[in-house]
């Protein structure tokens, strides 16, 4: 009886020791980590309107409307995370930085930051978050694969497997159908989103 208090207590406290250095390392990395995705999100932002000097920050209540339009047109892997309205350093409207994570990924979720200037065209796209498979799907981050998005303005985006014969296609990566296929979606929610919200017009 007392070895089985004895384990119990030896185990209590080891749990306990561990949780309170889980704490601690939890208490000390969380500050650099949320620079660090700060920091990865202006680059993000700056990328897709290379003339950004200012951000405002869409509410709850804009999300959730734009949310509910991406759900309504069948995205409903695709959440909307922010959106925000980008301006130069005259203070001139550019157009609309929206993020989106989509959750069809091979890898798992991938998260993205899409331009759209106010006459509804895209400006650029970025990657936040993707953990595709390396030489496949994680060619998703090359410039030539991103590049393809720039100057589409359309309704939504499509891939084609067989080269690009549209002005709304991009280029598939090649044996990674399923990485296209989610960064379609994670776009269109992006467009859906504009639209929803009026990104055309400055609030």
């Amino acid at each position: 009886m007392k070895k089985i208090i004895k384990d119990s207590l030896a185990l209590f406290l080891i749990t306990l020791i561990a949780g309170i250095l889980l704490g601690l390392v939890y208490k000390i990395t969380k500050d650099p980590i949320s620079r660090q995705e700060e920091k990865t999100k202006l680059n993000a932002y700056k990328s897709v309107f290379n003339t950004l000097e200012t951000t405002k920050e869409f509410d709850s209540d804009k999300i959730t409307l734009a949310q509910s339009a991406v759900d309504k047109e069948g995205y409903t892997a695709v959440t909307v995370n922010e959106v925000v309205a980008a301006y130069d350093k005259e203070g001139k409207y550019l157009g609309l930085i929206i993020t989106t994570t989509d959750a069809n990924g091979y890898g798992g979720n991938i998260k993205m930051s899409v331009g759209i200037d106010y006459t509804g065209t895209i400006t650029g796209l970025e990657f936040l978050e993707i953990n595709e498979t390396a030489g496949l799907g994680m060619k998703a981050k090359e410039n030539s694969f991103r590049k393809q998005f720039i100057g589409i303005k359309s309704e939504y985006v499509r891939y084609s497997k067989s080269g690009v014969s549209a002005p709304d296609e991009f280029d598939a990566i090649s044996s990674a159908t399923i990485t296209s296929r989610a960064v379609c979606e994670g776009v269109n929610g992006a467009l859906i989103t504009f639209r929803a919200v009026g990104g055309n017009k400055n609030e």
